[in-house]
């Protein structure tokens, strides 16, 4: 008598073609910027002036950026100010509260990791990356009687474009603007949109669209 067959193999569980979405975390930080920033604003002035074609006419110094915009008589929101856009991988500490600025932090969620092949060149000594900063003033329009903010550069290097940095930037200065009762209205040169009234209250709350490139004030607030 021939003998039993065994029992069949188990038919393997198919494999089921699903690709799994991955979400890549990216923090920031609008920070104000220190003497120790000096070197970062440098590069980056100098990165705006090539991509301008005006590398010709820049002659900036660290040592004389370090001078002008932090000499001993240089007080925030009183002289130049620059805020500093930053971002890591990693959540910012938290900051506490007192100082001229508050730090604003923000994470966002991306599809694709940005890549950003000079981010050893801006790596702080905290080892996050700087981004993007905009440096502004006080000025005067006698039209309105009223002090402003004058925005001279926004700038945010080219990988962290289109993202919405620019417009975090422009916020933080138009925010710094209604707390200290400022106001802020197209002008014809530089593809400026000047803000006023409502439309500046937008960016003042986060809602507005905003570039990558600004000069105007926060009576003029002029966005490139």
């Amino acid at each position: 008598m021939a003998a039993a067959e065994g029992p069949l193999p188990p038919t393997p569980t198919p494999e089921l073609n699903m690709t799994i979405p991955t979400t890549h975390h990216l923090f920031t930080r609008i920070r104000l910027a220190t003497q120790l920033d000096t070197p970062f604003i440098h590069k980056m002035i100098h990165q705006m002036a090539v991509f301008e074609r005006l590398s010709d006419q820049c002659i900036a110094t660290v040592s004389s950026l370090s001078d002008t915009l932090f000499g001993t008589n240089n007080t925030p929101f009183e002289s130049f100010t620059v805020f500093l856009l930053e971002l890591s991988e990693t959540p910012f500490p938290n900051t506490p509260n007192g100082g001229p600025f508050v730090p604003v932090c923000k994470s966002f969620k991306l599809e694709v990791p940005i890549n950003d092949g000079e981010c050893e060149q801006f790596r702080t000594a905290e080892n996050v990356v700087v981004g993007g900063f905009v440096l502004f003033f006080r000025n005067y329009s006698t039209f309105l009687a009223k002090p402003g903010f004058y925005i001279e550069d926004l700038f945010v290097r080219e990988c962290y474009r289109r993202k919405g940095f620019g417009k975090m930037l422009l916020s933080a200065v138009a925010k710094q603007a209604f707390y200290q009762e400022m106001g802020a209205d197209v002008m014809k040169e530089w593809r400026v949109c000047r803000l006023s009234g409502d439309a500046l209250q937008g960016y003042g709350d986060g809602n507005g669209n905003g570039g990558e490139g600004a000069s105007g004030n926060a009576n003029d607030m002029d966005v490139i």
